[in-house]
């Protein structure tokens, strides 16, 4: 992954891939120019053996390419397309897949700015969202979808697992069943499935049938609290169609995006081994601590409970990503907030430092309170991002700040 799908050669020998901050790309002839638009603009489809060239960098950036070749590596994906920001990604894939009179089904919970665009944008455009519930077998998915009295129109089933912020699990193998059953003739309905929590080295969806995988790459891809971003991945076919909305709303990334994220893919795997490691620790210290009602995290899912099986299928590791129900309320959940010394106080998540946050009034503010309750979002829940500092550090931040609740 580190070096492929870069020629040092091409670029006066730099062992690394260089910032091409450029807005432009020069032709060598007019007919070069005239054959790269023809593939740009899906005017015709590529030749064999002909390679398409650099245009202009909102189409496409050897930064951008390049980073796009490597990320498809971790996931085993055809194609990647990458955004300015996780939810462009998200929104143009939305945009992209679904029209007035769709309907989309999607997992509960999902990130805040994912259900705010899915039930206050989406609509307004004449699009259906039917959220389902973790843990409904595939049955009262059917049944709540012949239900609606839309089910025909059913175009996409998108999916986050695990869930942000309660780190519910969704059975993505069960979801692409749901969708082939409501799939008609040529029309597909799609399985989309936000993999930020686990990042390109936990989970796999495409491996499970899924069509689309995305990610806010600002996060584990990032990891450094440096750069905002966005990835999807699926197949050559799904990703002409994305790359294609996205040349048009420009919200591709930039080159120094691109180059920033290329830099962090060559320690994303020691970065999230040591993250995972931590979190076990640390889960299992707050599993005993008298202060904290329940612990969310996929390492404490027990061998009798349905979600096991789902998750010994699904994932290489329990990650790093952990919630926990404090005894309280807003008001304690806050008194440990303000009190961390080395842990942030901070959303966003996957980076190098330990964050934390209220999801409550934070990340997940913007979705009404009954629907947040309903849901497992309470005041009592603080959202953990474990970082790489020493395990010993964090658990010493996290007890320290709990002597004042």
């Amino acid at each position: 992954m580190m070096s492929y799908g870069y020629k040092p050669s091409l670029s006066e020998g730099a062992i690394k891939c260089p910032v091409f901050q450029t807005s432009t790309f020069v032709f060598k002839t007019a007919e070069e120019g005239k054959a790269f638009f023809e593939v740009a603009y899906g005017l015709r489809e590529q030749r064999a053996n002909e390679e398409m060239g650099l245009i202009y960098s909102r189409l496409n950036n050897p930064d951008l390419e390049i980073l796009e070749d490597r990320l498809c590596l971790w996931d085993g994906a055809e194609e990647c397309a990458v955004f300015e920001s996780g939810m462009s990604a998200i929104t143009t894939v939305l945009l992209e897949f679904l029209k007035p009179g769709d309907l989309l089904l999607y997992s509960m919970p999902v990130y805040g700015g994912t259900d705010h665009f899915i039930n206050h944008f989406l609509p307004k455009i004449g699009i259906h969202p039917l959220g389902f519930r973790p843990g409904m077998t595939e049955n009262e998915i059917r049944s709540l979808v012949d239900n609606i009295g839309h089910k025909d129109s059913l175009a996409m089933i998108y999916i986050e697992t695990p869930a942000n912020p309660t780190n519910t699990i969704i059975d993505i193998e069960s979801c692409v069943r749901v969708a082939a059953q409501y799939s008609q003739g040529d029309k597909k309905v799609l399985t989309a499935v936000d993999n930020t929590y686990m990042g390109p080295l936990w989970q796999h969806p495409l491996r499970h049938g899924a069509d689309i995988v995305l990610y806010s790459a600002t996060k584990y891809i990032g990891g450094h609290s440096d750069v905002i971003a966005g990835a999807v991945l699926s197949s050559s076919e799904i990703i002409k169609r994305v790359k294609t909305l996205r040349t048009f709303l420009g919200n591709m990334a930039g080159p120094w995006t691109g180059w920033l994220l290329m830099r962090s893919l060559e320690t994303l795997k020691v970065r999230m081994e040591q993250q995972a490691s931590n979190a076990v620790m640390v889960a299992d210290h707050l599993l005993e601590h008298p202060k904290v009602d329940k612990v969310y995290y996929l390492g404490c899912i027990r061998p009798h409970s349905p979600a096991y099986e789902i998750y010994q299928r699904q994932y290489t590791s329990p990650g790093a990503m952990l919630s926990f129900d404090i005894r309280g309320g807003e008001k304690e959940a806050f008194a440990f907030l303000n009190n961390l010394k080395m842990i942030k106080l901070a959303v966003s998540l996957g980076s190098t430092e330990s964050l934390a946050e209220h999801p409550a009034s934070m990340t997940h503010a913007g979705i009404e309170p009954s629907h947040r309750e309903e849901m497992g979002i309470r005041d009592s829940l603080i959202r953990l991002s474990v970082g790489v500092e020493n395990y010993r550090d964090i658990i010493w931040d996290i007890d320290q700040a709990l002597e004042y609740v």
